[in-house]
């Protein structure tokens, strides 16, 4: 007598989902890889904060960044509270008063706060006129001390001139963190042409090629920054601050080409005897077609990860150059320019409000550096 044939519950019958990551494209793999990293995603939500932030520089700081008050050179960070004069607790901000009183024999200013006197932060403050993102013009604030106020709030202290820090370190962050997007912008341009045509050619284009890259990467990185923007015209009435900045950019993209253009002559050299280049050539595509259609496409993602990895170097190099006062001139502010009065020990004991543009700049390149490696990650095909 035959034994029956043990029978499975209806629900083990069913087959195990297939897994849809077999299905998926190389970018959808990228993206997915990338969103796994949280500290990469750290540095994409940072950095959209801190560019929406400067972008919105003029709104979002209580004065303009070129005002300057004289009777509050070098000023501490306005004290804030959340107590009305009675000391009782209240959720609205209140900025303490400052007196200011000139010490004959120091010559110098000193501040007293006056604790008796408050003063209430309000929200959309009218105040000093801007224009924001280049044509809307206002005069209202995101928050500050009403208009009829006998002073003014300084979250950030003041500089040796008397200006508002916080909004001059907002202000500088949109030449900072421009700098680096157009520099790499203009590398990634320099790099892809010159290293795919060293890689794709070879012979005589891949010599000189090399021997420009390696002539351009034997000097030394800052004092050639120093020489070459030291070259430049000083401000005139045809030969403004602006025209300075975007040479600059154009400087220190000349000088971080080089290693981008050295890794996609080695990847270029690596496609040229792959399967999908000698279809391409079998079908008579031209020399323009397989660059651009077949190698430059599957070097992307590469280019990606570099582009990001190198924006932190432009921003240190723009920071560097103002620093040394060869970078952006006034009436243009960059993080670089502000850390140039935080240059003597002693000033930065008594003023450390002068190193707050240089916290800006580790942030910002911490950020960047997440992003990077996120990015290098993700476009790992052996990564989990």
């Amino acid at each position: 007598m035959a034994e029956a044939v043990p029978t499975l519950p209806r629900e083990e019958l069913i087959a195990e989902p297939v897994s849809e990551v077999g299905l998926m494209s190389q970018w959808k793999l990228m993206a997915l890889r990338f969103r796994r990293n949280k500290l990469a995603m750290i540095g994409l939500v940072g950095l959209i904060i801190m560019y929406t932030i400067m972008a919105l520089a003029p709104f979002l700081s209580p004065n303009d960044y070129r005002y300057q008050d004289r009777n509050y050179v070098s000023g501490p960070p306005t004290p804030i509270v959340f107590h009305d004069a009675q000391g009782k607790f209240t959720l609205q901000p209140h900025a303490i008063a400052i007196t200011t009183d000139l010490d004959p024999v120091a010559f110098k200013f000193v501040f007293t706060r006056d604790d008796s006197t408050l003063y209430p932060i309000k929200l959309f403050v009218k105040g000093d006129p801007y224009t924001l993102l280049g044509f809307i013009k206002g005069d209202v604030h995101l928050f500050g001390i009403s208009a009829e106020g006998p002073t003014r709030l300084y979250p950030f202290g003041a500089d040796p001139l008397g200006r508002d820090m916080m909004a001059r370190v907002l202000q500088g962050g949109q030449i900072s963190m421009t700098v680096g997007l157009v520099g790499v912008a203009m590398s990634i341009i320099f790099g892809s042409i010159m290293g795919t045509a060293s890689g794709y050619y070879g012979g005589v284009v891949d010599d000189v090629m090399q021997r420009l890259i390696e002539v351009i990467a034997s000097f030394p990185t800052v004092p050639l920054w120093a020489a070459l923007a030291a070259a430049l015209p000083t401000a005139s009435s045809t030969f403004t601050p602006l025209h300075r900045y975007f040479l600059i950019t154009v400087i220190l993209s000349l000088v971080n080409w080089t290693g981008l253009a050295r890794q996609l002559r080695g990847k270029v050299m690596s496609y040229s005897n792959s399967d999908f280049v000698m279809s391409a050539l079998a079908c008579g595509a031209n020399d323009r077609r397989i660059i651009f259609v077949h190698m430059l496409p599957n070097a992307a993602s590469h280019i990606i990860v570099v582009a990001a990895l190198a924006i932190p170097g432009m921003i240190l190099g723009e920071t560097q150059l103002s620093f040394l006062g060869l970078g952006i001139l006034p009436p243009l502010v960059s993080w670089g320019a502000l850390l140039k009065d935080a240059q003597q020990v002693s000033v930065v004991i008594q003023q450390p409000w002068l190193i707050i543009p240089g916290i800006a700049v580790i942030i910002t390149v911490l950020l960047f550096s997440f992003l990077g490696d996120g990015l290098r990650d993700a476009v790992d095909p052996y990564s989990i």
